[in-house]
Formats: C-alpha cells, sequence, structure tokens
C-alpha cells in the first residue's frame, strides 16, 4: 500500500482560524512558505478527503487512539486498527465511502471483496478472511442480512478469492519488504517491545511453543567497562627496529669476543666475558617486554551505568559498588610528619565513592599520641573540607596541594558563593596547619601539668599515712597522658616499662562513625557559612590502628602492619578490595578507586588480584634532572609488563582483591582473551566464591553451609570465628555483576550481603 504525499507549508504566524477550507488556503496563499513533503502512511482512518470541521477533532482523536503504526529500519510504516472505530455516526457520503473499504467484523481491519465479488445482496462489507470463516463454519450465514449466502455462487467465488489470495503471496514473495504482520497476534496477549505483539503463551502460528520475545532482545547489550588501547604503530615501529639492530650487533660483537681469545690472559678474558654474556642476557629480559606496550582505558560512564542507574531493583539509584578499604601506613611523626598523613587522610575522605562503601584504616606503628590526636583534628576539619570538595567540584582533594596550586583556581567555576566558601576554607585550613603544628608542644604542656598533679597527690597520700619511709623513696611515672585525663597505652614521650616504641599495647579507636545508608543533606546557613543544603555531608569511616608489640618479635615491617589492618578491618567494615598508600602519598584524581574498580567488576575481573596505580611526584625542578619522577619505570616498564603477564607491586597505591592477600585462588573461567585476566595466578576452582541460595533459611543448611567454610579456610588464620566468616562474604561480594550471559561467575544485582 503506498502512502500519498501531501504538500505541508507552515506560515510564520497565523492568529485566527478560518471557518473554511476555502479561507484557509487564501490567507496562506497570500504568505511566503517553506515547501518540505511528509510521507502520512494510510491507515483505516486517514484518507484524503474532505471532512466537516465539527467532526475532525473527532475523528482525529479516534484515529489516534484505535490505530497501532509498525516499521523498522528500510521498511514502510504501517498501521493496524486495533478495534472497530465506532465513536460517532455520521452521515457525510466521503466518510461512509471511506469507512466502507474496510470489513465490518468486529476486530476485523482488513479491506473488503471488490464490487465485483460481493457474496451478498445486502452489500454487507466483509473481507475473503471473514467470508471464508463463514463458509467453513457450516452454516453459510451473511452477518448483516442473517440470510444464507446464495450457495451456487459460492463455489465460483471461493475459487476466485483462491485465486486472488495466491496472485497477492506471489507479489509479496517477490518483493523485498520485510513482513511484519507475521509477529502481530491477536489482542489477548501482551505488548512486548517496540509497537509488535510478542505471544508470551499459547503457540504461534507454526504450531511450536512462544517463548515470548526473541533471543536478540531478551539481553542487553554487553558494554565493556575497560578497553586495551594499543600504542601506535608509527611509535612502537621504530623502536622494535632499533631493539633488532641493537641485539643483531650484540650477537655479533659476542661472537667476535669467544672467537678472539686472549692467550696471554685467559682468567681475565673468561671473567669479562662471562660478565658480557650475563649484561647482554639481563639487557634482553628488559627489553623483550617493551615490544608490546600497551594502555588501558576505564569507562566510568559504564560502570556508573551498570551500578548507580536507577532501575526496577533500584528505584533511587543507590550504588551497588562493592566495599574499599583504605590502608595507610605511618611508623614515626618525627620522620613522617602528621600534617602531611593528615592530609592524605583528607583526600581519601573526599574521593568521590559512595560514602557508605568506603573505609580508612590508618596504621601507626610507632603507638604516638601525636599521630592520634593528628588524626582526630584531621576528623575535625573533615566535616568542612569534604563537603567543600563535593559542592564545588575540587581537584585535587589534598588541601595542601589545591591551595598551592600555580594555576588560577577560579577557572570554570561559576557557583557565585564559591570565592566566599574557598576563602572561609582556606583560613579554616591555616588554623588547622597550626593546631598541627603546635600539637607536639601542646602534649608536653598537658602531660607536664598531669604528672605535676600526680606528684602533689602522690605528696598528700604521704603525708596522710604517717609512715616513716623518706620521700625520696616515692616513684611516681611520668606518664604521657591524653586530652580526656588517661594514660596513652601507646609510646609514652619519656619511655617507660610496657610504654616505649617496641613494647606498648594495641589501640584500635574508631575517628569517624559508620554513615547513616540514606544520603544527609547539610543546613543552609547564613552569609558567614558555607551553604550546604545541596550536598551530601556524610563522612567515610575512619579508624585509627596500632598493633601491639612486644620484645623479642619482629615487628617493625610494613607487610605486618597491613597483616593487622586486613584482620581488624574484616570485623569492622570487610570490604571486598583494599587499597594501601603510604602516609605521604594522596589521591590526586578524586575518580581513581572509581576507574580501579571498571577492572575488577569487568569481564574476566573475578581472576585480577591487584591493579596498581601510577605514581607521580611533586615538589621536583622542572627538569627533572635526578629522574626523581621515575618515568621510565611507571610510563614504559610498567606498560611493557602489563601487555605480557601484568605489572609488579612497587609497594604502594595498589588495589587488592581481599581473597587474593588470603591466599584463595580465583575460581575456575574461560579465558577471554584478555592479558590482565590471565596472570594472576593458578585457575583453581574457589569453593568460597559461590552465589548464596536467597530463600533458604533453615538451621541445617547454614549450619553444614558454615561447617564447610570453616574446614575450607586454613587453619593458619586463626580461630576468630567473626574473621572466618567475613571470608566467603567478601568473596561473594567481590565477584562482578551476573547482568549479563558473559559474566560466567558473579553476583546477582542487590542481592544480600552475606551469603
Amino acid at each position: 500500500m503506498a502512502a500519498d504525499p501531501y504538500q505541508l507549508r507552515r506560515a510564520p504566524t497565523i492568529h485566527h482560524y478560518s471557518n473554511s477550507r476555502e479561507d484557509l488556503d487564501s490567507e496562506i496563499a497570500s504568505v511566503e512558505f517553506a515547501t518540505y513533503t511528509v510521507q502520512i502512511p494510510p491507515t483505516p482512518d486517514n484518507q484524503p478527503m474532505e471532512i466537516p470541521v465539527e467532526n475532525e477533532k473527532k475523528l482525529e482523536r479516534s484515529c489516534s487512539s484505535n490505530s497501532m503504526f509498525t516499521g523498522g529500519h528500510n521498511c514502510a510504516t504501517r498501521a493496524r486498527l486495533k478495534e472497530k472505530m465506532i465513536e460517532f455516526q455520521t452521515g457525510h457520503p466521503e466518510i461512509a465511502s471511506a469507512r466502507g473499504l474496510y470489513c465490518a467484523m468486529p476486530g476485523c481491519d482488513a479491506r473488503v471483496i471488490t464490487d465485483d465479488l460481493v457474496p451478498c445482496e445486502c452489500e454487507y462489507k466483509i473481507c475473503r478472511d471473514c467470508y471464508k470463516d463463514a463458509l467453513d463454519s457450516g452454516d453459510g450465514i451473511c452477518p448483516g442480512c442473517e440470510e444464507p449466502y446464495r450457495s451456487h455462487d459460492a463455489p465460483e467465488l471461493n475459487r476466485r478469492l483462491s485465486f486472488a489470495k495466491s496472485n497477492k503471496a506471489l507479489a509479496k514473495s517477490q518483493s523485498d519488504e520485510f513482513d511484519y504482520s507475521q509477529f502481530l497476534s491477536e489482542s489477548k496477549t501482551n505488548y512486548g517491545y517496540g509497537n509488535a505483539l510478542w505471544p508470551t503463551d499459547g503457540v504461534n502460528d507454526n504450531g511450536e511453543g512462544s517463548s515470548g520475545a526473541p533471543k536478540t532482545f531478551a539481553e542487553k547489550q554487553w558494554k565493556m567497562l575497560t578497553r586495551e588501547v594499543k600504542i601506535s604503530t608509527a611509535v612502537i615501529a621504530p623502536y622494535r627496529i632499533l631493539i633488532l639492530v641493537r641485539m643483531i650487533v650484540l650477537a655479533f660483537f659476542l661472537f667476535w669476543r669467544v672467537s678472539n681469545p686472549n692467550e696471554d690472559a685467559m682468567w681475565l678474558w673468561g671473567m669479562s666475558l662471562v660478565c658480557e654474556i650475563w649484561f647482554a642476557f639481563s639487557w634482553l629480559l628488559d627489553q623483550l617486554p617493551k615490544l608490546c606496550p600497551v594502555n588501558r582505558v576505564a569507562d566510568l560512564d559504564v560502570l556508573k551505568e551498570k551500578f548507580e542507574t536507577p532501575g526496577p531493583g533500584n528505584p533511587t539509584g543507590k550504588s551497588d559498588l562493592p566495599g574499599i578499604d583504605i590502608f595507610v601506613s605511618t611508623a614515626d611523626p618525627e620522620k613522617e610528619p602528621p600534617l602531611v598523613t593528615a592530609n592524605t587522610i583528607l583526600s581519601i575522605l573526599a574521593a568521590d565513592y559512595p560514602v557508605e562503601k568506603l573505609s580508612c584504616y590508618v596504621s601507626d606503628d610507632g603507638g604516638a599520641l601525636l599521630t592520634f590526636e593528628a588524626m582526630a583534628e584531621a576528623a575535625s576539619f573533615a566535616n568542612l573540607w569534604v563537603p567543600f570538595c563535593r559542592k564545588h567540584e575540587i581537584e585535587p582533594r589534598n588541601p595542601e596541594s589545591y591551595f598551592s596550586l600555580k594555576r588560577d583556581p577560579y577557572k570554570k567555576k561559576v557557583r557565585p558563593d564559591f570565592v566566599r566558601d574557598r576563602r572561609r576554607v582556606k583560613r579554616e585550613y591555616d588554623e588547622f596547619k597550626v593546631r598541627i603544628n603546635g600539637l607536639s608542644e601542646s602534649i608536653r604542656r598537658r602531660s607536664d601539668a598531669y604528672n605535676s598533679q600526680e606528684e602533689l597527690k602522690a605528696m598528700k597520700r604521704w603525708k596522710e599515712k604517717d609512715d616513716d619511709e623518706p620521700m625520696d623513696t616515692l616513684k611516681i611515672p611520668r606518664a604521657t597522658w591524653m586530652a580526656d585525663g588517661t594514660h596513652w597505652p601507646g609510646t609514652w614521650t619519656a619511655p617507660a616499662p610496657e610504654n616505649t616504641r617496641s613494647d606498648h599495647a594495641s589501640i584500635i579507636q574508631v575517628m569517624l562513625q559508620p554513615p547513616s545508608e540514606e544520603p544527609l543533606k547539610g543546613i543552609a546557613g547564613d552569609s558567614n557559612s558555607m551553604n550546604l543544603s545541596e550536598v551530601d555531608i556524610r563522612l567515610p569511616v575512619l579508624v585509627y590502628i596500632s598493633r601491639e608489640k612486644r620484645p623479642g618479635y619482629d615487628h617493625n615491617k610494613k607487610a605486618g602492619a597491613m597483616n593487622a589492618m586486613v584482620r581488624a578491618s574484616a570485623v569492622m567494615s570487610n570490604g571486598p578490595f583494599i587499597l594501601n598508600l603510604d602516609c605521604d602519598h594522596y589521591i590526586y584524581n578524586s575518580q581513581a578507586l572509581r576507574e580501579g574498580m571498571c577492572f575488577m567488576m569487568d569481564q574476566g575481573g573475578e581472576g585480577i588480584s591487584y591493579v596498581q596505580f601510577p605514581q607521580r611526584f611533586e615538589g621536583i625542578d622542572p627538569s627533572d634532572r635526578y629522574a626523581n619522577h621515575n618515568s621510565v619505570f611507571f610510563d614504559v616498564n610498567m606498560r611493557a609488563l602489563d601487555g605480557i603477564q601484568g605489572p609488579v607491586y612497587v609497594g604502594t597505591g595498589c588495589l587488592f582483591r581481599r581473597t587474593a592477600l588470603y591466599n584463595f585462588d580465583p575460581p575456575r573461567y574461560e579465558d577471554h582473551g584478555g592479558c590482565c585476566s590471565c596472570f594472576f595466578g593458578r585457575h583453581k576452582k574457589a569453593a568460597i566464591a559461590s552465589a548464596p541460595e536467597h530463600g533458604q533459611s533453615h538451621a541445617a543448611d547454614d549450619t553444614d553451609s558454615r561447617e564447610m567454610n570453616l574446614a575450607l579456610i586454613p587453619r593458619k588464620f586463626g580461630n576468630s570465628s567473626l574473621f572466618l566468616d567475613s571470608v566467603p562474604v567478601a568473596a561473594f561480594q567481590g565477584l562482578p555483576l551476573a547482568d549479563n550471559s558473559y559474566v560466567k561467575y558473579g553476583r546477582p544485582p542487590w542481592c544480600s550481603n552475606s551469603p
């Protein structure tokens, strides 16, 4: 059925409606118009005819409410009548003739039999399919006059109808146009994708069971979170040629050295030859990985779409990203200034990651009260700094680095209150630095005051006893005192038994409590305070840890501090992933954590053990004459290793999978061809990485499952039931989302937190 083109013209302004189409045509002809063509598909209610004005709106409403359009790429647009249009009756001859072109049977919109094939004298409008149904039913009664059809004309009419239908099918088979009618069914079915009706039950035309939508629409398109970007051939090809030339020259040189020995000093020649061969081998080991360097790019938009987009299971758009525990290690406040550590903590607390999924643990191996109170000051200043960063999208989120930037701080800032907020935060930060720098003297004065008070109390007790004991024999320990008037259990300023750097008790103090699950907005404030009415003011968890130390044990290394934080965090936040940082390293890009999650949550991410971030340094001369940036290692060697097996762990700035630190192997999976999913250990079956069964809460099943998990975990983890129970939970939550068939080992979205 061909569509009729209509020439549509649009006037610049029409102030009133004409009473007739002749007046409207005369008014339109008097102005200039842009002429364009619109293809309008013919519908049962859309025919090129004149319709009275009083019935035009009603007919348009009926057409839009009862017609269904189907179409697609390189296919004609067709209209289907879902139900008979009987909203109004009109005596207009054009409308009557237009409506008479289609079958009058309820629920049918096919064209009627032509005039020379009218089956009944009453001229009831009926299509060939409905007519054949009436004949096949046995009674042959006309629906219009309720009289039997003429029997002598029925065979001839049926033969002519069959011939016409066969010609139509032949013409249709010779056409390249796709037939959408095969996807249309009766009104009893449900609506599916687009405008077509997909049968959800019963059988289709072929007598086969229907399963609803086609397989092409069963799953949404899979989007990769990361992609590998090859180095340009124009860049890498000359380097490869140079390496090849050097290898050839080196081979000729070694051949010459071997074939020309020094007869006068054979021992010296032999030693030099061995050294040259060893250095040549070392050079080859260093150069061969550089033949295939790669760059990896993370797609943060896809990550947000997968984990933070509102949907049927997540109407509020709450994040489904896994938790991250960040470890910061420090040991000596004299060598590692507390102000530097405090800036690192502030950059972590202000990171662009779900607040309820982020936790920060500070390990103080020195057990110094100076570091403890510096962290308390940082937690207090974070109540102002973190909302300021979120409100104005500050980068970097280390206050010392941000306020020391040489570029224009007002570039791309459009909020009118930014200048006032920045001025206030800068003043508060300057006061914060003064308080941090004065903590050492403040602790000393406080300790002296408390110690003097204790000496006075001891002298008073001595006088009340009336003993002959001399006053010189009184032993009053000079302790380090906390602000609340209690002894500091860690290292004292004046070393004493059980309170030295290598002999003190363990300390765990929660500086910032776990935040609420829902966002918490601030207050509007006045002209002297920051307007936080549209900013989430929640803060991540901040915990201070100082592990126990006793004489006779070698526990002065960073690995031991990491082990202590792993066990403590497992029973507190139990984040499936761990990021470790030195106290003088901070997060320069606030979305770095999300980029790391792109690798862990991507296809095959369940087999990735760790993601190593590169390091960048500040305070270096512009020419970098001493290569302090270490750019050759991070920008060349690490990319080269990533191209063949994977980067090495450099001691800091690394995002670990918690179960990898527990020495558990990843679940067995098919290799997808990516280098980053195949170099992290053996592919053994991990029994703890199985998804939990929902809806089963029998005590016997839970007991058996717990006993099985405990039996699988090595005994070297200790007998802590809380820690052992946290292992399968962390393993399950660290799996990618099973939102597509491409993910073989994954967890369902918005599942229970504990298996």
